[in-house]
């Protein structure tokens, strides 16, 4: 599940990618994909960082990869460890509203990203996620969950604040949005609810499958209930 359109990146052969927050892999693995670059993930739990390289082995051995190179670490995302203008991109995908001191963060972001480089952002859309709120205690209690909820001002002041320009979004994922309202209501524990679980079922269909009318009406349907919002932004 791809949040971030690649093609915004202005990726050419030996450009190097940070994904902050990689969790299990999708954007590093989307990003070894392209021809001739450097994909570096990073996330803080080691049982991610495992998977996602893992994910990135499967694919040398199956020739999947773009003819690039790969890199996979555990570590903050308040503290990169990489050199500041190290990275042609860098994304950090679901990752903010995690994170208590989320303008430190923004920071290193912007440190280790060059000067003509581009920055990918994505957060939970404002309306799903208060939703999701309203409906659930558990949703925003949970350790490592959610900490804030992110209006589209709140952000673009939090990334504009180190020294980036807004230069465009969308939004992401509206297909997915009924399923977290639906744990919400019964119980994010509650697996074994018929409507989660069938609803679960015909998500993972839709990524293994995309087949096209569920392409056409997630994108019919991201203006009004995305579950994601995605902003990139470059130097001024």
């Amino acid at each position: 599940m791809i949040t971030v359109d690649f093609k915004r990146l202005k990726l050419k052969p030996g450009s190097r990618i940070l994904d902050v927050g990689c969790g299990q892999g999708r954007h590093t693995c989307e990003a070894y994909c392209q021809p001739g670059i450097t994909a570096v993930g990073l996330d803080l739990n080691p049982s991610d960082v495992a998977q996602t390289r893992g994910m990135l082995c499967a694919m040398d051995d199956a020739g999947m990869g773009g003819g690039g190179t790969w890199q996979v670490f555990s570590g903050d995302c308040t503290c990169l460890p990489f050199e500041n203008d190290f990275f042609d991109a860098v994304i950090c995908s679901e990752v903010l509203e995690h994170i208590p001191n989320n303008k430190k963060a923004a920071a290193e972001l912007v440190r280790v990203l060059k000067p003509t480089g581009v920055l990918a952002v994505s957060v939970p859309r404002y309306t799903p996620e208060v939703i999701c709120w309203t409906l659930s205690e558990q949703y925003y209690n949970t350790p490592g969950g959610h900490i804030r909820i992110y209006t589209r001002k709140s952000l673009l002041k939090l990334i504009e604040g180190v020294g980036m320009k807004y230069r465009g979004g969308h939004f992401a994922h509206s297909l997915h949005t009924p399923y977290w309202w639906l744990k919400c209501a019964m119980s994010l524990d509650n697996e074994d609810a018929r409507a989660v679980r069938l609803y679960h079922r015909f998500l993972v269909w839709d990524i293994m499958k995309k087949p096209w009318l569920t392409r056409a009406l997630d994108k019919l349907l991201n203006p009004f209930i995305g579950k994601s919002c995605v902003y990139y932004f470059t130097r001024p």
